[in-house]
């Protein structure tokens, strides 16, 4: 049976100060949606779904500390279908962990499993891709798929995947090779090329597939999470859950598995997801979910722009106006009890003014 976990543990430090250790970018309102109101993406990733699965198949993996602020934001989650990782411990764990509790439940198990920081359009698009990937494992049931993202600039900050022969199923591909983030020059090349993909982070088996590629490439995970679903479940797994999953080694699903995997000819597919895609992962990548003035300026919250442009202003507070003159391709985000500012160009440095933030004052605005 087809099942999907969406996976939603990150921090999102790089949308700081809106985004709190406590309150991550995923639990946050920031999407626009149709009828002119907003919502999380983790709502957005969910009703994604829903245009593949019913409920009670999509699983959500996140962090502990944010459990009850998930369990809110989904009614329509099964309380049974949360996974909960009293650490992180990176997303072969997180994975792996899921994909042990599906298979416990269901053995035969096709998982796909998707980003909670995604906002991809058009839905219907998505969902007939991964229907696609689902079918590609009933042609080859052992295989490993990942979702790869039609690219449509040579960015640097993905890493990519490289086609390779066409398979019997229309739209998937075997994958050649894995690529790190790229320097400009080589992401020129891989567009011009065609042969590459964006690596989404997405991905389709089936359960016991990845669990079986764990045993082979990550033992030491494997039989650690073998320890927690042989309990059953209830607090007992979740004492013994407490116990072995801080002490499994951490690496990415990608390291630990689809890159030996794909030493093996035919063993990774990788399926085109031709869709407008946006990672939302920084401040420049969400101001495309915002509405934007005839100068460029993407706003949010109470505002008022003279002589600027290509600026991102977000506040998330009704009564406190921010009023920018004369200001260019500046950040300025405004919260109850910080205000930050910088060029949209250093952007990416956020994470390294939080680091500083925190060396100053502690925990007190993380």
């Amino acid at each position: 049976m087809r099942h999907a976990v969406i996976m939603a543990g990150g921090s999102g430090t790089r949308l700081w100060p809106l985004s709190r250790a406590e309150r991550p970018k995923q639990l946050l309102d920031v999407v626009a949606g149709p009828d002119g109101g907003v919502h999380s993406l983790l709502a957005e990733a969910f009703g994604r779904l829903r245009a593949v699965l019913p409920a009670e198949r999509i699983w959500v993996c996140t962090a502990a500390r944010y459990g009850e602020q998930v369990r809110a934001a989904l009614p329509e989650l099964l309380a049974d279908r949360l996974v909960l990782e009293p650490v992180a411990r990176d997303t072969a764990n997180a994975v792996g962990l899921t994909a042990a509790l599906v298979a416990d439940v269901d053995p035969d198990a096709e998982l796909a499993v998707v980003s909670a920081d995604h906002v991809i359009r058009p839905v219907d698009r998505f969902a007939a891709v991964l229907e696609t990937a689902y079918a590609a494992l009933e042609a080859r049931p052992t295989a490993l798929v990942t979702l790869g993202i039609t690219p449509t600039s040579p960015a640097t900050g993905f890493g990519y995947v490289q086609r390779g022969g066409p398979t019997e199923v229309p739209g998937v591909a075997e994958a050649a090779s894995f690529r790190e983030k790229p320097d400009r020059a080589t992401a020129e090349a891989y567009l011009a090329s065609g042969e590459y993909l964006w690596n989404s982070g997405m991905f389709v088996w089936r359960a016991r597939t990845v669990l079986d590629a764990l045993a082979e490439h990550l033992p030491a995970s494997a039989e650690g999470l073998a320890r927690i679903v042989a309990v059953p479940a209830g607090p007992e797994r979740d004492r013994v859950l407490a116990e072995v999953f801080p002490t499994l080694p951490k690496i990415s699903v990608d390291y630990a598995v689809l890159e030996p995997a794909a030493a093996e000819p035919g063993r990774v597919l990788v399926a085109d997801l031709d869709v407008d895609w946006l990672d939302v992962g920084s401040w420049p990548a969400l101001a495309h979910t915002l509405e934007a003035d005839g100068a460029g300026n993407a706003v949010r919250g109470l505002s008022v722009v003279v002589d600027g442009s290509g600026n991102i202003v977000f506040s998330d507070d009704p009564d406190h106006l921010v009023a920018l003159v004369g200001v260019r391709d500046s950040v300025v985000v405004h919260t109850a009890d910080v205000t930050m500012v910088c060029p949209v160009s250093d952007a990416e440095r956020v994470k390294q003014l939080l680091a500083e933030v925190g060396e100053r004052y502690g925990p007190r605005f993380s």
